[in-house]
């Protein structure tokens, strides 16, 4: 059995100044750059998130704009196999996430367990 639930929201950006980025999505979002929090570094910029929403994310990146989900898991490879049940494939294994694609096109990633309070708000899978 494992859990999981949505953990954050990213918009990929393909753009020379992910500050400049971050500053749009800042403002047409209504949260601020969160400069202190370990996530914003190097190519990503974390908004403010208010208690019991997803996060979102800026980043930087070299394929086409666009907005993607992570889905936060305790279980990484369990979940990636429900998920590959549903019809998803597995686009890239990397380190510490799972690069998936739906069998609608998108593109999503399964993460480690990145919000408070995990597992409220996550559903458990047998």
């Amino acid at each position: 059995m494992h859990s999981s639930r949505l953990c954050a929201l990213l918009i990929d950006c393909h753009v020379s100044d992910v500050d400049q980025a971050a500053r749009f999505w800042a403002d047409a979002l209504g949260r601020e750059i969160d400069s202190d929090h370990p996530g914003t570094r190097g190519n990503y910029r974390m908004l403010a998130t208010p208690p019991d929403e997803p996060i979102v994310q800026i980043q930087r990146v070299e394929h086409e704009s666009r907005v993607h989900i992570d889905i936060e898991t305790d279980d990484i490879p369990a979940e990636v196999a429900r998920l590959e049940g549903l019809g998803a494939h597995v686009v890239d294994r990397l380190e510490r996430w799972v690069v998936m694609q739906a069998p609608t096109g998108q593109r999503f990633c399964v993460v480690r367990v990145q919000r408070p309070g995990f597992p409220k708000n996550a559903t458990r899978w047998d």
